[in-house]
């Protein structure tokens, strides 16, 4: 898929998911003609048409009822095979997609218990109410192969999900070793600055204020210098000192274990810290808030972090732009960077960054789409969609970092 239909998928998701349906439905209503041209008998035309189009309208609802929604399809399916019809790929389309969804959403138990359930209930009709051909291969083993390998793909893709999750675990744990070790490194290193301050300073000047005990008598224009000395030897040893001591007196070193997770809540502290770099950044909500789950929350923070971590590195101009878009279904996080229109725009660096790669995995490992790209009129944007219903009994739900 091309760079701009990525962004128009990630942008427009309910238009591309009716694009899906009726692109399905006409794949359906070509097998339901191809069927009834090629009967020996009388065929029903329109209720096949009709049992078709309601069970694609169906699939709208997969994914907050995959269960109902197979159990729709597959009685769908069967009405059709009554019919005299046969069970085709093409007419199996909405029960195929329907089981993928469940094996995709549920448990793996419950998703292969249900591809069996409705795998007997189609053979069984089949059976019992045989097509035009009367064929036990067409009624016995088609459906069968079709309907388990559409329930073995949407395992594996929940287990690559799973993967997904642990993946981005391994590599905030990998992270936070990592910050900590920095912390350690950094407190090492103030420690030898101060034991320099201390040591070369102080050392010094008590060295001059003996030498001035010593010359006061014999030679007073030469302690007179010493003494005009001494002050510029104190204040650099308070500057230095005052340096790293206020290193030390930054609360960069909570709790970690108590500390709650970030969210969407910390955005205005995040905006903070960009400023102090000297980026500007926008921040604009489109829509009604509605609290998120603790998942879903920490994913957009993250996102959002990273996008403005790569913008402060990378980015050309200084500023940046944050939309915030709530649905009722769900999360749109955009991050743009314009290029200042005096400077040359940045040249494109390898998209294999591990920055981009971390965004990607957190969005797809809660069921969401990102895509980042430089645009055609300057600058650099991500774009993450997040769903905000995402079952409560999803791994993602009870692995959170």
């Amino acid at each position: 898929m091309s760079t701009s239909w990525r962004h128009r998928a990630a942008t427009h998701p309910k238009a591309l998911d009716l694009a899906v349906l009726v692109l399905l439905f006409a794949v359906t209503v070509a097998g339901v003609l191809t069927t009834w041209v090629l009967a020996s008998g009388p065929l029903a035309l329109w209720p096949g048409i009709a049992l078709s189009a309601v069970a694609c309208a169906a699939l709208h609802w997969r994914r907050n009822h995959p269960l109902p929604v197979l159990a729709f399809t597959a009685s769908c399916a069967i009405t059709v095979g009554a019919l005299g019809y046969l069970l085709t790929l093409l007419l199996m389309g909405p029960l195929l997609v329907a089981q993928y969804a469940t094996s995709l959403r549920m448990p793996r138990r419950t998703g292969w218990n249900s591809a069996l359930i409705v795998t007997g209930c189609v053979v069984v009709s089949g059976l019992v109410f045989p097509s035009f051909l009367d064929s036990v291969v067409f009624a016995v083993v088609n459906p069968t192969a079709w309907i388990l390998l559409c329930a073995a793909l949407g395992g594996y893709r929940r287990v690559r999900r799973e993967y997904a999750v642990a993946r981005a675990e391994h590599a905030d744990r990998q992270r936070e070793e990592e910050a900590r070790h920095r912390v350690v490194q950094e407190r090492m290193r103030i420690a030898r600055e101060l034991h320099d301050v201390v040591a070369h300073h102080l050392t010094l000047a008590d060295a001059q204020a003996g030498a001035v005990k010593h010359l006061l008598r014999t030679r007073p224009d030469r302690a007179q210098e010493i003494i005009d000395r001494l002050p510029e030897t104190t204040a650099a040893a308070l500057r230095e000192l005052k340096a790293a001591v206020g290193l030390l007196r930054q609360d960069t070193d909570a709790a970690d274990d108590l500390a709650p997770a970030p969210g969407l809540d910390r955005v205005p502290d995040l905006v903070d810290s960009c400023a102090a770099t000297g980026l500007q950044v926008d921040v604009t909500v489109e829509g009604e808030r509605c609290p998120l789950t603790p998942v879903l929350d920490l994913t957009a923070y993250r996102v959002l972090q990273e996008a403005l971590t790569n913008v402060t590195k990378h980015g050309a101009g200084r500023t940046a732009e944050v939309r915030l878009a709530y649905t009722s279904r769900r999360l749109t996080l955009t991050v743009t960077n314009d290029t200042a229109p005096d400077r040359a725009p940045v040249p494109p660096g390898p998209e294999g960054g591990f920055g981009l790669i971390s965004m990607r995995e957190r969005a797809t490992s809660v069921g969401g789409a990102f895509h980042a790209g430089h645009r055609t009129r300057g600058g650099f944007q991500v774009v993450c969609t997040l769903p905000l219903d995402m079952p409560l009994d999803s791994p993602d739900e009870s692995t959170a970092p």
